[in-house]
């Protein structure tokens, strides 16, 4: 193999390796305060980083739905919510995991690395990253929500479940960016 090839192939382990070094140096954080990196514990799964806000009313209707597809793919997927608000103490956040009956692990992230290398903009979103920690998708979970006050009966489509299947299935995600409703992650900034 030509040493010009070789250095496209590893590209992306080069950008993981250095977004991994990055996300220790940028606050991302356990609860615990701990340094915390998501994708040092995938052990060669995928990734899906959701990301919530308790004070949005959007994010709070979803956990039943969130809970149930990490439960369904936890054996293939490594599921965990970002908590990308600055001013949310873990207190806060402990008491809203358990008030929801998350098993989820949870990270914060306040200086939105997470958000950044995601490319999310609203709680609830989610980012899908492959095996090769790849994003694959980004954006909203369903489109159960028409708009912040409107949910449809039941959603009609639903991406994240459709992204994961692909990577699993080593496919591409037929839509790789699809954004939610809710609350903008930028009103935090």
């Amino acid at each position: 193999m030509q040493w010009g090839k070789l250095q496209f192939r590893m590209m992306p382990v080069l950008l993981l390796f250095v977004s991994s070094a990055l996300l220790a140096q940028e606050g991302v954080v356990d609860l615990g305060g701990r340094a915390a990196n998501p994708f040092t514990a995938s052990s060669g799964k995928a990734v899906v980083l959701v990301f919530l806000r308790r004070d949005c009313p959007v994010s709070g209707r979803y956990a039943p739905l969130i809970q149930q597809i990490s439960k369904r793919y936890a054996d293939r997927v490594n599921f965990w919510l970002i908590y990308p608000d600055k001013s949310e103490t873990a207190q806060a956040i402990r008491k809203s995991v358990s008030d929801f009956g998350y098993e989820i692990p949870v990270l914060r992230d306040p200086e939105h690395s997470l958000v950044k290398l995601s490319r999310v903009q609203i709680t609830p979103e989610v980012g899908v990253f492959d095996r090769n920690q790849r994003l694959v998708y980004d954006g909203r979970i369903d489109n159960w929500y028409v708009d912040l006050f409107h949910p449809r009966p039941a959603p009609t489509t639903h991406e994240l479940e459709d992204a994961i299947e692909a990577v699993l299935s080593d496919q591409p995600v037929a839509r790789n960016e699809v954004r939610g409703v809710g609350c903008y992650i930028s009103d935090l900034e």
